[in-house]
């Protein structure tokens, strides 16, 4: 087995609803996760603001 090149430290902490806040090491703004469009009406849930589902985040990084 190779050496570690990289290790993700992330602490996800769950806001309202379905709405997410992820803290990256590195980074000094947090990732918000959540809701929209389709997703929320798939789901029956209304949140107090519309963000990003991870789905949405993993088909960027895959595309990119």
């Amino acid at each position: 087995m190779g050496d570690i090149v990289h290790q993700s430290r992330i602490t996800i902490t769950r806001k309202n609803g379905p709405t997410r806040k992820a803290e990256i090491e590195g980074f000094p703004e947090p990732v918000y996760y959540g809701v929209h469009g389709g997703i929320k009406k798939f789901y029956n849930v209304d949140p107090e603001e519309e963000h990003a589902a991870t789905l949405d985040h993993i088909v960027g990084a895959v595309g990119g």
